[in-house]
């Protein structure tokens, strides 16, 4: 008793190091651990994180984990301590049955070095299971005749436990008729047989009962028992034989159920109810029972389910025959199953990197695929291809995993993503496929910069354009995603006429629609070159620049403007001379006139609007030359009239006219002659005129004393004299008197020195103050447009003369300007 607890302590002592102690071994990439059997949930296998050379830490940070085909996890990492641990309740008879060795292999892929590592564990078994027989009754049946040393088979006890914890002897209860015999086969199996040790008396015994106990050598011991009824029979001296002791039989695992597998034959020497032979499975676990089909009274064994070579190549069943008197006979069927090329393969994407960016190195890992067939030979070699030309290549990796990499360089632009296809074929006939479909989607970078559809782009906008309209919209694309995509607009940095581009235009920063802030004039500028810029919002931003060329369209925005004859701010007109000799078609003057527009805006015309003598002169329509139409008649008055309008082409058109005074005399002395000899016809305001002319004359020589003063007041006071000087030039002089006669004029020019203006009325006259630069020179149409504040012809009550005067200065010069009015007789 000692010894054998001695033992137990020993045993256990082995179980519980097999426990605390499992051991492990790294070899060529293959971690190997033992764990036994039975363990609770959690149970420590092996410190992994060590294995790896990694911290416990580490495990998810490198997304280290567990990667398996099509089985139930059995082990789990546990990231807290970097150990492996198990993952539920192991059984080892039911992960490997009775294999000697229970091996499971499993890979552990740390993820963001994509490599795998191959992970064997080896479970042990525990003696956890207690022989056991397929039935708790045994009925035998022996004849009283039976020779002593007679053996009957019994049935064998199954232990699916392995080694020492599996089956190991039999035992049968004491009696003085039997005794047991034990015979060991070839693969180990122990068969139990019932030995007649003295000659059976029916009428003595008919009844015997034994027990039968199987006994395994785990520790503790295990065991099961089964109750054997011996009945003896009458004498019946002849057993069924069979006609082979062993069948064979290979049949497809394909075979329909239903199928005929082979047929049993034992036959039997007696006759008579002893002689019949009726047949059963005697060994058969319960799995295959529901598999065959025996017929008891032919043998025929026949298939009842589908067979699966990937779940059993091989059926070990033994046939039992017996006859009416109770002998038996024993055989066994080995049936063999052919594999056929039944399963496709299988392709699992244990990972896949989604969207992958567009600048990845070749070779850059995409996914990580496992592929298996469960065929086997032949049929389950599988080989792996992508279909399609796509930039990808497909390499082994270790064990039956492949690692699908980068094989060209991705453009996004190009393609923004792609169906990636998988075949996997195994080699059998005919061969079996599987087609994987997965999506990769490539990312973008801002590697492509805004295009415009053109190189360059021009338009047209009329002048006196409205502040604020659309002038033009221009579009570039960028062929990036999101933010690379998104195009901002904006205009390079200039100057226009001095004053800056962002003044003239503006661009919408969203839409590309460039806006004018300002009316644009034709007459200052005709065109405008802009740089238009689109930048992306990508990091870091690119930009394309395109020229854009804005051209101003002339519009009928200016009259005529008429150079010659210049208008003076008063209202004056001068005096053209023809001579009464003068022939048809002699050039009295010639308006000159200018337009600011452009183009057919700017091409002008000339015509008569209106004569005091129609008919005696005409205007050329495209030189604005005034000549006679006809001979000058002594009939024809000194003074004539004419009105000359001026008109361009534009739409609508726009016209300037300008009033000529033609003195028809043959000499300006001639001219004052005739004025002088003209008689002032009674009149009964003459008088008044008069003495409204020499209270003018009074007024204006008492302004202009006054201004004598001022200005040398003024010059004293430095600086404000040029401010007030200015203020003041142009704003002296005032008329002296309405149309007063000859001899008045003549008064008042000897006692001032003063331009004259003569009209070719003998009875009226104008007198005029000089105005700065009037003399020899041409004034512009703004200077023309000016009220001259000297003047108050426009505010007087006098009568005025509807032909304004020009000037005798700027009509007569050179001959006509002096400074008195002996030098004018002179």
């Amino acid at each position: 008793m000692a010894a054998q607890r001695n033992r137990s302590y020993l045993s256990a002592l082995v179980q519980l190091c097999l426990l605390l102690c499992m051991s492990w071994e790294t070899e060529a990439r293959q971690i190997r651990y033992s764990v036994p059997e039975e363990l609770e949930k959690g149970s420590f296998v092996g410190n992994i994180s060590k294995d790896l050379g990694l911290e416990p830490r580490e495990l998810a940070e490198r997304g280290v984990r567990i990667v398996s085909r099509g089985r139930t996890q059995l082990f789990a990492l546990n990231p807290r301590s970097g150990s492996l641990v198990t993952a539920g309740r192991i059984d080892r008879e039911e992960l490997c049955a009775q294999s000697a060795r229970c091996l499971v292999s499993f890979n552990i892929l740390v993820e963001d070095r994509m490599k795998l590592f191959g992970v064997e564990i080896e479970v042990t078994d525990i003696n956890d299971n207690a022989p056991k027989f397929q039935a708790e009754n045994l009925d035998v049946k022996i004849n009283e005749n039976v020779a002593p040393g007679m053996r009957f088979p019994l049935p064998e006890a199954v232990d699916p436990d392995v080694g020492v914890n599996s089956l190991q002897s039999y035992q049968l209860s004491s009696n003085k008729h039997f005794s047991l015999a034990v015979q060991s086969r070839v693969s180990g199996v122990k068969s139990p047989e019932l030995v007649l040790e003295h000659a059976l008396d029916r009428e003595e015994e008919a009844m015997h009962r034994l027990v039968l106990t199987a006994v395994d050598g785990g520790d503790p011991l295990r065991s099961g028992t089964v109750h054997i009824s011996v009945t003896v029979f009458d004498a019946n001296d002849n057993a069924p034989v069979f006609s082979l002791p062993e069948y064979r039989v290979s049949v497809s695992e394909n075979l329909p159920v239903g199928s005929r597998l082979l047929t049993v034959t034992a036959t039997d020497r007696d006759e008579g109810a002893n002689g019949e032979v009726t047949y059963s499975f005697r060994k058969l676990p319960d799995t295959q029972l529901l598999k065959f089909q025996l017929n008891k009274n032919t043998g025929e064994i026949k298939l009842s389910e589908n067979l699966d070579y990937e779940e059993t190549g091989f059926y070990e069943i033994e046939i039992q025959a017996e006859d009416g008197g109770a002998y038996l006979a024993t055989a066994k069927v080995l049936i063999t199953i052919e594999d056929v090329n039944d399963n496709s393969p299988e392709v699992t994407i244990t990972s896949l990197f989604s969207p992958l960016m567009e600048d990845s190195p070749l070779g850059t890992v995409i996914a990580l695929l496992n592929v298996h067939d469960l065929d086997s030979g032949q049929n389950g070699q599988v080989t792996c291809s992508i279909l399609g030309n796509l930039p990808f290549k497909l390499e082994k990796s270790i064990d039956s995993y492949y690692r699908l990499v980068t094989h060209k360089v991705l453009d996004r632009e190009q393609v923004s993503s792609y169906n990636i296809t998988l075949k996997a074929t195994d080699g059998g006939s005919p061969p079996l496929s599987t087609e994987t479909h997965f999506i990769l989607q490539v990312a973008d970078i801002n590697d492509n910069p805004p295009t415009f559809s053109h190189i360059s782009y021009f338009t047209y906008i009329p002048e006196n354009n409205p502040r604020g309209a659309s002038i033009f919209s221009v579009t570039a694309l960028d062929p990036d995603s999101k933010e690379n995509a998104q195009v901002i607009y904006s205009l390079a940095e200039d100057t226009i006429q001095g004053a800056p581009l962002s003044s003239y235009v503006s661009i919408n920063s969203d839409t590309g629609v460039l806006y004018a802030l300002r009316s644009f004039d034709y007459e200052q500028f005709r065109n405008l070159k802009i740089q238009v810029t689109a930048t992306d919002s990508g990091d870091p931003p690119l930009s394309s620049n395109v020229s854009l060329s804005i051209f101003v369209l002339d519009q009928n925005d200016n009259a005529p403007e008429i150079l010659y004859p210049a208008l003076p701010t008063d209202g004056s007109t001068g005096v053209e001379l023809a001579p009464r000799s003068a022939e048809p078609g002699y050039l009295v003057t010639k308006v000159v006139a200018v337009d600011r527009d452009s183009g057919q805006n700017a091409w002008l015309s000339y015509r008569l609007l209106k004569a005091s003598e129609p008919g005696l002169f005409s205007v050329g329509l495209h030189t604005g030359e005034v000549r006679t139409a006809r001979a000058l008649l002594d009939r024809d008055a000194l003074k004539q009239s004419l009105v000359v309008v001026v008109q361009d082409h534009g739409q609508p058109p726009l016209s300037a006219t300008v009033t000529l005074t033609v003195a028809v005399a043959d000499s300006i002395p001639d001219v004052l002659a005739d004025l002088g000899s003209l008689e002032v016809p009674p009149a009964s305001d003459a008088s008044d005129l008069t003495l409204y002319l020499v209270v003018a004359v009074a007024a204006v020589s008492c302004v202009f004393l006054a201004f004598v003063i001022v200005l040398v007041a003024l010059k004293l006071r430095g600086w404000h004299t040029s401010r007030l000087l200015q203020a003041s030039g142009g704003g002296l002089g005032v008329p002296a008197s309405h149309f007063v006669g000859v001899d008045g004029v003549r008064t008042f020019l000897q006692t001032y020195s003063h331009e004259v203006s003569l009209t070719a009325d003998s009875r009226r006259s104008h007198v005029i103050f000089p105005q700065p630069n009037y003399a020899d020179t041409l004034i512009s149409q703004e200077s023309c447009e000016k009220k001259d504040p000297l003047s108050l012809l426009d505010d007087s009550k006098f009568p005025v003369e509807d032909t304004p005067l020009v000037p005798v200065s700027s009509i007569f010069a050179p001959f006509l300007t002096f400074k008195n009015y002996d030098q004018f007789y002179s």
